[in-house]
């Protein structure tokens, strides 16, 4: 699959955009373990005209964890192009627009999935920024706003036509949130239209090697993206890629070698932002660990309360003295 010049060979599997999750440290540890492409975090138009120091920290890329895109969001039209000429000078592969994130503080104020309300909108903002930038524009969105409106099937011809490069379709609507089984046969559709030539990416469930393989076989999408089912398991690229590869399912990682990833990506984090933020942002990849495992209730609870790093890892070198050889569930 290519995007661009940029050539992701055949079956890629991406890191999809997560607030909060996909920092540099998370994408780096994501492609070690295989993952194709990676995003960053969605960015804030509006935060990024303002020079919001934050909101510029994101668009931070680590060469050794290319190729990257960096995501962006809004509802104005000058807003989204002044951005994404901005993110164009961070030199992201390329630029991906935001139209389907559906929390509400941001599709209830017309952004992310609330573009989906406003079609002629979020066409005029993606023509307007394909043509502000020297580098391809991608986007990313739902099947619709609700369930009576599931327009992506037309929606994806449309937005083809402003010249977007690939289009990343999460198999639910804006009113499903995360909720539900994401729609495969719609994102089938969009794939299989005759008159789309651009690169389809399908999102949504893939959460193990059975799920990737039979979104390429029975959907033919040209490529996948995996979200939440990465966070805590970031190994779930390597565990894809050797099915796709091989159709051998590989062994789950044991309690002892999840720890020990587990206290990479600590100490990334840490080295990334300092000891208290990074410990607070780890707690939502720790909180998605170690279940099912028998008697460990009391101590998930000390590990998600621990602020301080030397009683943070002693906790974690009892986990893995207590549970090591045992395997948690999926």
């Amino acid at each position: 699959m290519k995007i661009g010049n940029l050539d992701l060979g055949n079956q890629p599997v991406l890191l999809a955009p997560m607030e909060d999750v996909t920092n540099p440290p998370f994408r780096l540890l994501c492609k070690q373990y295989g993952a194709d492409l990676m995003y960053t975090e969605f960015v804030s138009s509006d935060a990024l005209i303002r020079s919001v120091n934050r909101t510029m920290k994101k668009l931070t890329i680590l060469d050794e964890e290319r190729p990257v895109a960096i995501q962006i969001y809004g509802k104005e039209v000058d807003a989204m192009v002044g951005a994404a000429k901005i993110v164009e000078q961070a030199n992201p592969e390329f630029i991906d627009i935001n139209f389907g994130c559906p929390v509400r503080k941001v599709a209830t104020k017309g952004a992310g999935a609330g573009m989906l309300q406003n079609i002629p909108l979020m066409l005029k903002i993606t023509e307007e920024v394909v043509k502000a930038v020297n580098i391809p524009v991608t986007v990313k969105t739902r099947l619709g706003w609700d369930e009576d409106s599931k327009i992506i099937v037309d929606l994806a011809e449309k937005l083809q036509d402003t010249g977007i490069q690939a289009l990343t379709v999460h198999g639910r609507t804006r009113c499903q949130m995360y909720t539900g089984e994401a729609d495969w046969d719609l994102i089938g559709q969009v794939k299989n239209n005759p008159r789309m030539h651009i690169p389809i990416i399908g999102n949504g469930d893939i959460t193990n090697p059975i799920k990737a393989k039979e979104a390429f076989d029975k959907y033919g999408v040209d490529a996948i993206m995996i979200g939440r089912a990465a966070v805590g398991k970031p190994w779930i690229f390597r565990d894809v890629k050797h099915y796709l590869q091989t159709g051998e399912i590989l062994p789950p990682a044991t309690v002892s070698q999840q720890v020990e990833m587990l206290k990479q990506q600590i100490d990334a984090a840490i080295d990334w932002i300092d000891e208290k933020r990074g410990i607070l942002h780890m707690r939502r990849h720790m909180a998605g660990m170690f279940k099912g495992l028998y008697n460990f209730k009391q101590t998930r609870i000390e590990m998600l309360r621990s602020g301080n790093y030397d009683e943070l890892m002693l906790i974690l070198d009892r986990i893995s003295e207590q549970w090591g050889e045992d395997i948690s569930e999926d």
